[in-house]
């Protein structure tokens, strides 16, 4: 593998900024470089420092003046759901119903499952996302198709075989054994080849029984260092069913917890209508709420108190997300673009340095992965971005009066899609140009 040096401008986050002014959250150089060997980054600094410990016939790409930062990490999006995106419905529970279900029974065919997988890992990498949570279909050929194409390309990715026994179409259902022994299947073929990792996953307390709940429990203690993902509170129809079908809980986020699935590891896609006892549980248990706003507003959910939850005497922490197809676009850049929408309606303000650590250390953090992606430190893996923030010719328009960093950023997140991503790298190797 031939060593490359990286020539641009380096951003990357060493902790959560506590204000637009904090500098002392992140690293920024004006002329830097990045070497990457055998996956990862081998240094990182200035480009003469980087330069001057570059081996002999090391390959020089120079992105200058483009922004080059970690690529960036959607912690939650569905994996079978690429052609239900930009589906009319009024909401989250008629979506499922009328589009969602019947394009999942599809991937019960390996050779669909695989044609979607190529189509998915393409968009990824357009848009520069470089580590993505999905789930799969109840089917296994789905999650076998998902975690292939993700070996394929050398991609961290978290995904898991959904498991649902109840309240979907017959050709979605399995039983608490089936998903028991598939998910055991998948984490036996799967966990830890190439850079992947299998998630538990059943897909909301509404598709689950309680027998179901107890396999997804019993998973979660044999293997106790796996993600678990599910849904929680994105809709007020969707909790009173759930809490009817649960009524021993105290409430929705309890439901979860007596079946032992409030962890450190936990994904909650939505987390939009949290009661007060409902967030300090999820503090308590480290628990992740991961905020889906394009979704959210397509589906009209909800507003996510992202700011209201980071600030409570218990925080809650905090992930980002597309939610495709829920959501209305495979860009971090547009996601956090909602975002900034939303906590503006909410009386609140989402800076772009806020904005770019969700997408990049945040959901590494919220992930559990931070000591391998999400930052341009030395050692971790090789996963980049490259941004142009004059992509197309408004946004050139605007660069002309963009003075600070700040400003810059802002412009990606509100102007910017795939054709602001210049190049993404997955372990060192240039992707977006071969697609």
């Amino acid at each position: 593998m031939t060593v490359k040096l990286l020539r641009g401008r380096l951003l990357s986050f060493k902790r959560a900024p506590q204000s637009l002014t904090d500098t002392d959250s992140y690293l920024y150089k004006t002329d830097g470089a990045l070497l990457l060997d055998g996956g990862k980054i081998a240094a990182s600094g200035s480009y003469a420092d980087v330069k001057a410990s570059a081996p002999e016939g090391t390959e020089e790409i120079d992105h200058r003046p483009h922004l080059i930062m970690p690529g960036f990490i959607d912690t939650h999006l569905h994996f079978p759901q690429m052609q239900v995106i930009a589906s009319y419905a009024a909401n989250l529970l008629e979506w499922l119903n009328t589009y969602t279900f019947p394009e999942e029974c599809r991937f019960v065919e390996s050779a669909h499952a695989q044609k979607i997988a190529t189509h998915f890992y393409d968009e990824l990498i357009r848009h520069g996302t470089t580590t993505a949570v999905a789930y799969c279909s109840v089917h296994k050929t789905s999650a076998d198709a998902y975690f292939a194409e993700a070996m394929k390309r050398g991609m961290c990715m978290v995904g898991g075989k959904v498991m649902m026994d109840r309240n979907a179409p017959q050709g979605l259902l399995d039983t608490p054994e089936m998903g028991y022994d598939e998910t055991r299947a998948v984490i036996a073929e799967w966990h830890g080849k190439g850079r992947n990792h299998v998630a538990i996953t059943p897909r909301f307390a509404i598709t689950s029984t309680p027998a179901q709940m107890e396999a997804a429990a019993t998973l979660a203690r044999e293997f106790p260092d796996l993600h678990i993902q599910t849904h929680l509170s994105e809709n007020h129809d969707e909790i009173r069913y759930t809490c009817e079908l649960y009524p021993e809980a105290v409430d929705y986020t309890d439901i979860y917890a007596r079946y032992g699935l409030l962890g450190k590891k936990t994904l909650f896609g939505h987390c939009i209508h949290l009661s007060d006892r409902e967030a300090d549980a999820m503090s308590e248990a480290g628990s992740i709420a991961v905020h889906c706003p394009t979704s959210n507003l397509f589906l009209g959910s909800g507003l996510f108190p992202l700011k209201a939850l980071s600030r409570r005497e218990k925080p809650v922490r905090i992930g980002v997300a597309t939610d495709i197809g829920g959501g209305s676009s495979y860009s971090m850049l547009r996601t956090m673009d909602e975002a900034y929408k939303i906590q503006q309606l909410l009386g609140e303000r989402l800076n772009p340095l806020d904005s770019y650590y969700h997408m990049t250390l945040g959901n590494a953090e919220a992930l559990s992965l931070a000591d391998s992606i999400g930052t341009l430190e030395t050692g971790t893996d090789a996963d980049i971005v490259v941004l142009n923030a004059a992509a197309t010719p408004a946004m050139a328009l605007k660069m002309d009066v963009v003075k600070t960093l700040a400003e810059e950023l802002f412009l990606l997140q509100t102007m910017g899609d795939d054709r602001s991503i210049v190049e993404t790298y997955v372990a060192g190797n240039a992707m977006k140009a071969a697609l």
